[in-house]
């Protein structure tokens, strides 16, 4: 049996100059992630892609596992043959016979960065071409447009033969950006803005504000299972639940209705900024569209802004919510969004909340507050939890018992 890999080409990284080795160290650490369930599989680093070496693990798992990671541009399922003619044509017409698509059309493509190698690139693809024409009914040679495509890649080891790609992720490897403080209601925006941004390279650290008995444990177990499905995405996730019971209660009693919702959502963006600090974030995002709802006016966004001093990130400024419910049905979390647990946005929602609040009189209410007190305790009270969707085969074990 042919050892089977699978080959990972990079999307984006490729252009990063300079910064190119630790752009792959990083994805090479995410990949190693992915497939902690699989623990046979090896991940190495080889010029210009990573090969996972499949050590008798399933491809179409490993594939799924893989798919998600950000910074590859597309998947292989590769058979590695021995360096000579004859068994790099058995192996490609093996693959060619294998594979499971539109196949009445092909064309072979060969890659020799192994100069030792004694036949030329150019004469390596015909050869294998006619080796898998001749033994194979109703196909023919497409060289513009061919239902496939199989692709030889001759190196020191061996040679890599493969029919077709798997689009990957794109984007940049998590973890490349710096880290970002992402906060997470549990409803179907900011899972979205969290993915987007994790695709440029950053690294979240979620948090949630939790206020029982108001909201309950169910709705808090919907924004883990929430980290738990972005994970996928960039490996282990930590989750800031913040007691925030006492600053609502705070706010209601003290601020009038219409303004309560400004005051706080400054109030969360304040202790977010707090734990951006201790963590080292650099930004917060957020799942705001412009003009969705009355805290999401311009004029809205402007007053809560002004609680700090680092840039707050909206990766959905201008989609309208279809295009935010298809992000989130594709990485899998709307259906757990959708769940019928409510979350502190709207347990205390005002009936007509100001669109157009005016900075005076914010400051005005917020002084009947005692702010430094209030925060400085969600601070302290705040429980992190580290989430993920991969596990070992250790842990599944001991789920088990």
């Amino acid at each position: 049996m042919r050892e089977e890999y699978l080959l990972i080409r990079f999307g984006e990284l490729a252009l990063k100059g300079k910064n190119r080795k630790e752009f792959e160290r990083q994805l090479r650490e995410n990949i190693d992630h992915a497939v902690k369930g699989f623990p046979s599989c090896e991940v190495r680093r080889t010029y210009g892609r990573i090969a996972v070496n499949l050590l008798g693990e399933p491809a179409e798992k490993v594939i799924e596992a893989v798919k998600p990671v950000f910074g590859i541009s597309s998947i292989s399922y590769a058979r590695k043959a021995d360096l000579t003619e004859e068994e790099i044509q058995q192996t490609a017409h093996q693959m060619f016979s294998e594979y499971e698509g539109r196949k009445t059309t092909f064309k072979v493509e060969a890659r020799r960065s192994n100069k030792d190698f004694p036949i030329h690139s150019t004469k390596l693809a015909p050869s294998v071409g006619s080796y898998i024409l001749h033994h194979t009914e109703e196909v023919e040679v497409d060289v513009k447009d061919p239902d496939v495509t199989v692709e030889i890649d001759v190196r020191e080891q061996g040679a890599y033969v493969s029919c077709g790609r798997i689009p990957g992720a794109g984007g940049l490897p998590t973890g490349t950006s710096g880290k970002v403080v992402s906060m997470l209601s549990g409803g179907i925006d900011s899972p979205a803005a969290a993915y987007l941004a994790m695709k440029r390279g950053v690294t979240i650290e979620a948090v949630h504000f939790h206020s029982p008995p108001y909201t309950n444990e169910r709705a808090k177990q919907k924004v883990e299972d929430i980290v738990r499905a972005l994970s996928r995405f960039g490996g282990n996730i930590n989750l800031h639940v913040v007691p925030f019971t006492r600053v609502q209660e705070a706010i209601r009693s003290q601020v009038p209705d219409d303004h309560t919702m400004t005051i706080t959502r400054r109030a969360m963006l304040e202790i977010v900024t707090k734990i951006a600090e201790q963590e080292g974030a650099k930004a917060v995002i957020n799942g705001e569209s412009l003009g969705q709802v009355a805290s999401q006016t311009l004029e809205s966004m402007n007053v809560i802004n002004q609680v700090t001093n680092i840039p707050v990130l909206r990766p959905l400024i201008a989609m309208d919510k279809e295009e935010i419910i298809s992000i989130a049905k594709r990485i899998g979390t709307y259906d757990i969004s959708v769940r019928p647990y409510e979350d502190c946005c709207t347990v205390f929602q005002p009936e007509s909340p100001a669109t157009k609040p005016k900075i005076g009189l914010v400051y005005k209410y917020e002084k009947r507050l005692n702010k430094e007190e209030l925060f400085n305790e969600a601070v302290a009270e705040t429980k992190t939890i580290s989430l993920s969707n991969v596990k070992s085969e250790k842990e599944e074990f001991e789920d088990l018992l």
